[in-house]
């Protein structure tokens, strides 16, 4: 299972090079795929079948749109999913990663026009594989982030600091020919799955302290939340800055099933399109209560020091969220 895991891992990181070339991209992932392959990103792109599908619709348009785009990808790794609620065997195999892809926004983009500056795009990918292909692609793209870049973000401003992204702090994430200490895996899977499972699924919707967060996070943990929240660096700042808000208007907030939940070494990385629910029923940012209920497509990066984590970088497809409280944001920030 480890050389298939390294071959995953490398499999990807050939692909990140090959799709860089708009003229050979969608056979560089035609090459990588297995018969039955699905894709699934950011609102309001919609998922695709085939990588023909996936070229035409979302990242040639991409790649079109924005002049000499590189990608710095922050971290790669992989494992053996065990994403279940209730633990039941998962075994799928995956490999997460995350960085930006840097360019000049050059050409239109999802109904903008170009601002001809040097934009961050913050991205973090997922891939399933079987039998050495990939069958299922998960893409977020933080399309707040990029609003608030060529100045039409359609949100308040954030609680947290925005554009903090980084990589993580004093060790390669990429993890390809690392040594891998498969005890300190299974510990950060261990972990993970309390502060989960047990930890964020216990909020009494009174006392933040009941999550008992600080069992899990370190009290300088850095949480890098996404476009519209921002970055918390302390748990006391993630406390203020984003748990408070998000459990008055959430407070019933379920981490369900998950697509993806997989540690390697000190790293953990969790995919789930419908991954958390929850009922609307306080105000949140921009959007006052509707009752309506809601589910959350997002993506997770951790980083474990010891017996807690000191770094989450997060994705949460704002646009998508909001589509599901009747605001449509893009149509807000083209018209702002």
């Amino acid at each position: 299972m480890n050389n298939a895991l390294s071959s995953n891992k490398q499999t990807i990181a050939r692909l990140f090079e090959s799709l860089q070339d708009p003229q050979t991209a969608q056979a560089a992932l035609a090459q990588q795929v297995g018969d039955h392959f699905a894709w699934h990103g950011p609102k309001p792109f919609k998922s695709c079948s085939s990588s023909e599908d996936w070229c035409s619709t979302f990242w040639l348009p991409f790649m079109d749109a924005f002049t000499g785009v590189s990608r710095e990808t922050h971290m790669l790794f992989g494992g053996i999913s065990q994403g279940k609620a209730d633990n039941r065997p998962d075994g799928q195999s995956w490999v997460g990663a995350t960085g930006y892809y840097e360019g000049v926004f050059s050409k239109p983009w999802l109904g903008f026009e170009p601002s001809h500056q040097q934009v961050k795009m913050r991205w973090g990918e997922f891939f399933r594989f079987e039998n050495g292909k990939i069958v299922e692609m998960y893409t977020l793209f933080d399309i707040i982030d990029f609003l608030q870049q060529i100045d039409k973000n359609p949100l308040p401003p954030s609680h947290g600091i925005d554009f903090v992204y980084p990589s993580p702090a004093g060790i390669n994430g990429v993890l390809i020919g690392e040594r891998i200490d498969a005890s300190e895996t299974a510990e950060s899977m261990r972990l993970i799955r309390e502060f989960l499972f047990e930890g964020l699924n216990n909020f009494d919707e009174e006392n933040l302290t009941s999550m008992g967060v600080a069992d899990f996070f370190h009290d300088n943990v850095n949480w890098y939340g996404p476009g519209g929240i921002g970055a918390c660096l302390s748990l006391k700042e993630f406390q203020n800055y984003h748990q408070q808000h998000w459990l008055v208007a959430f407070p019933d907030r379920k981490v369900q099933d998950l697509d993806s939940l997989f540690a390697e070494g000190d790293f953990v990385g969790s995919s789930g399109w419908a991954g958390v629910t929850s009922q609307h029923t306080g105000n949140y940012l921009s959007a006052e209560a509707t009752g309506n209920r809601i589910n959350f497509n997002g993506m997770d990066f951790w980083l474990r020091r010891g017996d807690k984590f000191v770094e989450n970088w997060v994705f949460v497809d704002m646009i998508d969220l909001f589509d599901q409280l009747g605001v449509d944001l893009l149509k807000q920030a083209r018209e702002g």
